[in-house]
């Protein structure tokens, strides 16, 4: 388990799309040659907003796009971040 990344004032899906654009990558499937160590069914997801992207592959995309991090207002959350939410009491 990795610590995953909570985008804020951006959705996942943008931040995806600035790193697609600025790699010149044609989809998002083709974002996988540049290394990525993701399957694209992950990606998609991540892409849908329905998980949270990884520590790692959010470097490794702000790495190969050139895109600067401190543009980005984020969290991290650590790797038992929904195990500590869901055994709290209301």
């Amino acid at each position: 388990m990795v610590n995953r990344v909570k985008l804020k004032g951006i959705t996942t899906k943008k931040f995806l799309d600035l790193a697609i654009e600025k790699t010149n990558s044609p989809s998002l499937r083709g974002l996988i040659q540049f290394g990525l160590d993701v399957k694209y069914s992950a990606l998609k997801n991540y892409y849908q907003g329905t998980r949270l992207i990884p520590e790692d592959l959010f470097n490794e995309l702000i790495e190969i796009s050139r895109l600067n991090k401190n543009d980005f207002e984020f969290e991290i959350l650590r790797k038992n971040w929904g195990q500590i939410k869901g055994g709290k009491k209301e």
